[in-house]
């Protein structure tokens, strides 16, 4: 790593550090922060010293560019928890905080125990929560096509025309979602890339100093000095796992949750197409007059479903969540259906 690029990313870093802690409002996550603050001026003398080492310039007092002094204007405004993952990116620690209400007790990504496979230390919402994507997905697809056609049918528009609406925002839609996932998975995936490279790097050059920044943050979540202290050191020690941990904790990355950007396109692309091919069937397969009531059926049939699968994540009651589904849909179709007719009257 160019060590006059380490020392601007230190510098950076204890900035927005202090910044940090003068907008938290919290005095334990504030001292966090300038704890933090002094890690990376400490850091970054590191590097400084190597730059002179190799016969280098040091630079001058750090100045802040315009990027740097708009996010510390933001983090002014907004607090730093609305603002984490764009301090996460400019490589600010511990972000991991405000993972929950509870994250300043909770949420302690310690090390496995012994023999444990890695596959198995981190098991939550991975599978779960890609099943939870695609439920969202199918019900994004099927509400926003759903209202289109009866928007357009509520215009007075023949079947053809249902269908080439329904078509056309079938299509629009599902591009844009798989646009809108690769866009963030493969984005979130660089920034871990990065983030990772330089903790890599940094675990090689200052070990002691990563423990002590995780020691801090551990501190902050509630673990007693002198543990916290053990923890991190423990660790760092372990190379196998102390890049994985460091990714959880200062990062607030999840490895095991950093898909393919094509898959989850793929994905995002078929839940989508899926519910918004529901509400089109009838107008492609039944005569004229029987589509809308047969497609408002299935409509509806299928937001009752919806709602009862994502009981599963909510722990709801089946049928409080299904008619809960049930009744937002019918919401959204009666209003585009009631514009669609009142459009349909003025240019009629």
């Amino acid at each position: 790593m160019n060590p006059l690029e380490s020392l601007r990313e230190e510098q950076r870093s204890a900035f927005l550090y202090q910044v940090c802690a003068a907008a938290e409002k919290s005095t334990t996550r504030a001292e966090l922060f300038r704890r933090l603050a002094g890690e990376a001026e400490a850091q970054g003398a590191i590097w400084r010293a190597q730059l002179t080492a190799r016969g280098g310039s040091p630079p001058g007092p750090f100045e802040p560019d315009a990027r740097t002094r708009l996010v510390a204007r933001m983090v002014g405004w907004f607090g730093p928890r609305r603002l984490r993952g764009v301090l996460s990116a400019m490589k600010v620690r511990g972000m991991q905080i405000y993972a929950s209400p509870d994250a300043a007790t909770t949420d302690l990504h310690l090390p496995p125990v012994a023999g444990a496979p890695l596959e198995h230390r981190h098991k939550g919402l991975g599978s779960g929560g890609n099943l939870r994507a695609a439920v969202f997905g199918v019900n994004d697809g099927l509400v926003s096509n759903a209202s289109l056609i009866l928007g357009v049918a509520g215009a007075g528009a023949d079947a053809k025309a249902v269908v080439l609406a329904g078509v056309a925002g079938l299509a629009a839609g599902a591009f844009s979602m798989a646009v809108g996932e690769y866009v963030s998975v493969r984005s979130q995936r660089e920034l871990f890339e990065y983030q990772i490279a330089l903790e890599r790097d940094e675990l090689e050059q200052y070990p002691e100093a990563e423990a002590q920044e995780l020691a801090l943050i551990y501190e902050a979540k509630g673990l007693p000095k002198r543990e916290a202290e053990q923890v991190a050191r423990r660790i760092v020690a372990d190379p196998e796992h102390a890049l994985d941990t460091l990714a959880r904790e200062e990062l607030g990355l999840n490895p095991g949750e950093l898909g393919s950007p094509i898959g989850a396109a793929a994905s995002s692309f078929g839940a989508f197409a899926t519910g918004a091919l529901l509400p089109l069937v009838p107008f492609v397969l039944a005569n004229g007059g029987n589509a809308l009531p047969i497609s408002i059926g299935v409509t509806a049939l299928a937001l009752f479903a919806i709602g009862g699968t994502l009981s599963l994540f909510t722990g709801r009651n089946a049928l409080a969540s299904g008619a809960r589904m049930l009744a937002l849909g019918a919401a959204a179709g009666a209003v585009t259906y009631a514009i669609g007719s009142l459009v349909g009257v003025a240019v009629g």
